[in-house]
């Protein structure tokens, strides 16, 4: 299994830092290397950097990033799109093709009117409903169904901040 990494456009910054940094959190904490955000936000660049320093890994983040540039970069490297829309083939008709992808997978998560131009662009249009929810869960949904699970348990090279699950209460670790 190869990289994967969200492209995050339509980010309005006066409106959707919230959002996005979730979805970077949601990215990172299920298991993709880093997202390219479509935008000028350094505040979501420094939340996220921020959680990565403290909790681990080596989750990536990039703003003013050119999302066609980086959709054509990409295929130009060999790797493949994944955008996520209500309109697409429902996620458990599609998502055994796209584990069948040998090599890296940009998945393309929007917030504002998609344009039309991606449906073309990616190589899975893919469904998690075909009902209005938000971006966060269809990522989060997609990258579960993706892993089968095995993301739920990763651990997180370089954390100074470690959970240790109990059944009561709250037990963390820093180190």
């Amino acid at each position: 299994m190869g990289r994967i990494v969200i492209l995050r456009i339509g980010h309005r910054p006066e409106r959707d830092q919230r959002v996005t940094t979730h979805v970077g959190l949601t990215a990172r904490a299920l298991g993709a290397q880093g997202m390219y955000l479509a935008a000028d936000d350094k505040g979501v660049v420094e939340s996220i950097t921020d959680v990565v320093s403290r909790w681990g890994g080596t989750f990536f983040i990039e703003d003013k990033v050119s999302w066609k540039r980086c959709i054509a970069d990409w295929k130009a490297a060999g790797g493949k799109v994944v955008h996520l829309t209500m309109y697409g083939i429902n996620l458990p008709d599609a998502i055994g093709g796209i584990r069948e992808v040998d090599g890296d997978l940009l998945v393309i998560v929007g917030a504002e009117k998609v344009p039309g131009e991606i449906y073309g662009l990616a190589d899975f249009n893919v469904a998690v409903t075909n009902q209005p929810h938000s971006e966060i869960s269809s990522l989060a949904i997609f990258l579960d169904q993706f892993a089968e699970g095995r993301e739920l348990n990763l651990e997180f090279k370089d954390a100074h901040i470690i959970v240790h699950p109990c059944p009561l209460g709250k037990r963390t670790e820093e180190r």
